[in-house]
């Protein structure tokens, strides 16, 4: 989601910045839509670093000595977490 919000902000901000030709008194339009490109470029941002940082795996290595044969056993269990797109 923040990846989408990310690149409307970015084309919010490049019509209120290039496509625009309004004149307003109160607010430099041209300001607005560079400072919407900014913002946008830095929530898409911050949210591929959120997606890329949940990938993340865990290993967990265990080892144990049967009681019967003495035998010594090793488990390894690796986990991902699920990726939701």
């Amino acid at each position: 989601m923040s990846i989408g919000f990310g690149i409307f902000l970015m084309v919010v901000g490049a019509i209120l910045a290039f496509a625009l030709e309004i004149q307003v008194s109160w607010i430099d339009l041209r300001l607005v839509g560079y400072l919407l490109i900014a913002a946008g470029a830095l929530v898409t941002v911050l949210g591929l670093v959120l997606i890329f940082r949940r990938r993340s795996s865990s290993t967990v290595s265990s080892t144990s000595i049967d009681p019967k044969s003495g035998a010594r056993i090793t488990r390894q269990e690796s986990s991902r977490p699920e990726t939701k797109y």
